[in-house]
């Protein structure tokens, strides 16, 4: 003002509400990469400041680039008299850019419908899926398949309120020696969104959401932990045996509801996290110990076990061919960095990102027709549990959704939009086979082969009458985790014994 010029006074500033506009602000913190930083020395943090049309452009656990401006903090009054010189920094961004994306867009290129019709038609494909999975790791087939389900993920369902989980929890549990934090390692750095942690280095508060004071504002604040960045994604949980049991009671909710709720320091919220847990323990003794059962070797609470899909017990059994077989592989993988030669090549990891990502884009659905067959076999699976007294898991409503969960991942795996009997037959073998993984199968007695087992399967099958379906019988074999080729060479043994006879169609079989 003319006052102001005259007397050579600064006036009082005054601001102008009609004349301003709002401006889009966003204040980001990022942190080192985990592969950049110095040796001994802890991850730093830089404070990020973004104005108009740079906000918004990434979310928590993105990966970024970031060019910009390096300002110090300018402060007044009597913060910048007790500060002097010294002064907190920011970057000023100009241009964002993301790295590692989420699920929706990957940073590959997205593969076509028809590449990945084609793929999905080759022969044996799914088991070559499988084998892709971390291959300098020796053997653990069914293992990998579980996981490789866990990379797609079923369907979720979302009806009136009610929504049932379409994420897989897996738990590992072995000996020491078996390969399981690197098979953690291998589906941390194959799955788009993930997080890693151990079991002693993570808290409660680290899993789920910590309060904290904001810096700017003064106001108290959530930040998310690690399940609410995995967010859509994979939370890997090594050493997931040495956590408190205060801190593991975190996971319950959000294993099965897949959201947080937080009643802290005036905030009352439910934040969500989608997310997969993959956890890896060692049994209780560090080893498996032979002389206690099963409930004492895993000492994990059934509430938890029970929201686990599937739980593998990988234990480490001398069998002199089979430590040979992984005495060379392992030398050979250590000689030349590589997996040995084998008869089918295991895809590259970026095409697998590729068709990873392209079946989370399928919804498949499971036709009324096959109702009926589901419903019998969870009927079957729980009398089972009833009479088998060396049955160590708890069966419950939760293995059957389980069971949805598994055929609907392998239809989006074959890149279908229905679900077929045989992929009900695969997640029940999966089942079956998680549980006999947790039975001590080393009796003292002589091992029963798999034919003689099958006879027995189909001798209880037919209940004093003289013949039974021919189908009846197979799918009765798969579900009990037996393969197609033990069944038919069973069946053609006892026929050559005269045990039984089948006839020429292939569709009955008559007890002699």
């Amino acid at each position: 003002s003319k006052e102001c010029q005259t007397n050579k006074s600064n006036g009082r500033l005054h601001l102008q509400t009609r004349g301003s506009k709002f401006v889009k602000f966003q204040d980001i913190k990022i942190q080192e990469d985990s592969d950049q930083v110095p040796v001994g020395d802890t991850p730093r943090i830089m404070t990020l400041i973004c104005r108009g049309e740079n906000t918004r452009l990434c979310q928590p656990g993105d990966h970024v680039n970031v060019t910009g401006v390096f300002l110090p903090i300018q402060r007044q009054g009597f913060r910048a008299m007790m500060g002097g010189l010294m002064s907190d920094t920011f970057l000023q961004v100009h241009f964002l850019e993301r790295i590692k994306r989420g699920f929706e867009e990957t940073s590959l290129d997205p593969i076509s419908e028809d590449e990945a019709l084609a793929l999905a038609g080759e022969p044996l494909f799914y088991d070559k899926l499988a084998a892709s999975l971390a291959p300098e790791i020796y053997g653990h087939d069914d293992v990998k398949k579980a996981l490789l389900l866990l990379l797609v993920g079923g369907v979720d369902r979302d009806s009136q309120g009610m929504k049932i989980r379409g994420n897989l929890n897996i738990c590992l549990m072995g000996d020491p020696g078996v390969a399981k934090s690197q098979l953690l390692s291998y589906i941390d750095r194959i799955a788009t969104r993930c997080q890693y942690t151990t079991g002693r280095g993570s808290t409660g508060v680290g899993l789920t959401a910590a309060v904290m004071k904001d810096p700017i504002t003064g106001e108290m604040i959530l930040e998310g932990g690690a399940l609410v960045l995995a967010d859509r994604g994979i939370c890997c949980i090594d050493e997931f045996d040495k956590m408190n049991e205060s801190d593991r009671t975190a996971i319950h909710e959000v294993m099965e509801q897949q959201t947080i709720s937080i009643a802290k320091a005036g905030i009352l919220t439910t934040l969500n996290a989608r997310v997969s847990i993959l956890a890896a323990a060692n049994p209780a003794f560090g080893r498996y110990n032979l002389k206690k059962t099963v409930e004492q070797n895993i000492q994990l609470p059934a509430a938890l076990l029970s929201r686990f899909d599937l739980l593998w017990l990988i234990r480490d059994k001398p069998d002199a061919n089979a430590d040979l077989r992984l005495a060379q592989h392992i030398t050979y993988v250590h000689q030349h960095s590589t997996h040995p030669p084998r008869e089918v090549d295991p895809l590259d990891p970026d095409l697998m990102k590729r068709y990873i990502t392209a079946c989370k884009q399928k919804v498949p659905v499971i036709p009324e027709s096959l109702t009926e067959y589901i419903v019998s076999t969870y009927v079957e699976l729980r009398k089972n549990a009833r009479e088998d007294p060396r049955n160590a898991t708890f069966t419950s409503a939760r293995n059957l959704l389980a069971v949805l969960r598994l055929s609907t991942a392998l239809a989006r795996l074959r890149f279908a939009d229905v679900v077929e009997k045989e992929d009900i037959d695969e997640a029940n073998r999966l089942m079956e086979m998680s549980k006999t993984s947790l039975v001590d199968d080393d009796s003292k007695g002589p091992k029963a082969r798999p034919l003689d087992m099958i006879y027995s399967i189909i001798r209880s099958l037919s209940s004093g009458s003289d013949s039974i379906r021919y189908d009846d019988a197979r799918q009765r074999c798969i579900a009990k985790g037996f393969n197609n080729n033990q069944f038919t060479e069973c069946v053609e043994e006892y026929e050559r014994l005269n045990v039984w006879a089948v006839n020429t169609a292939r569709t009955k079989i008559t007890f002699i």
